[in-house]
């Protein structure tokens, strides 16, 4: 895995202000250290979300190696993820989690949708902000 180290916001406190890649819908993000395993919380109106905080090193790792651009494909839980896309990674029994990022129930998926900004963000890839079909891609 990527050595990362994490910047001093995204904590409960001072959480990132992220936008959606289409930039269409505003949410916030931030770290639980506390938690086990350690978590990322995602809050979307009233929506919480939460995935395993060693989703963003893996994910970034994984971009690297795919080494090109690669759609989002974001889609809810319920839903089928499109094959080759970061949702289908972040649900796929073959990454480094065994299977889903998503630690909430009913709220599993959406990495596709809510990840890829943060990576952003934090310098770790770059992202399209169409209105529809985004990819991203990891950068050094």
């Amino acid at each position: 895995m990527s050595t990362f180290e994490w910047p001093s916001d995204g904590t409960k406190e001072n959480p990132w202000v992220l936008k959606t890649p289409p930039g269409t819908s505003e949410y916030t993000m931030y770290r639980d250290m506390d938690a086990d395993p350690a978590e990322l919380v995602c809050t979307v109106g009233k929506t919480v979300l939460k995935y395993r905080l060693d989703i963003v090193p893996y994910l970034h790792e994984m971009l690297l190696a795919h080494g090109n651009w690669m759609e989002l494909g974001s889609a809810d839980e319920q839903k089928a993820a499109k094959d080759g896309t970061v949702e289908a990674w972040g649900r796929a029994e073959n990454n480094p989690a065994g299977g889903w990022y998503g630690l909430k129930k009913g709220y599993r998926g959406r990495v596709g949708m809510y990840l890829p900004p943060l990576l952003e963000v934090l310098g770790l890839a770059e992202l399209e902000h169409n209105a529809r079909n985004n990819r991203m891609r990891g950068l050094e």
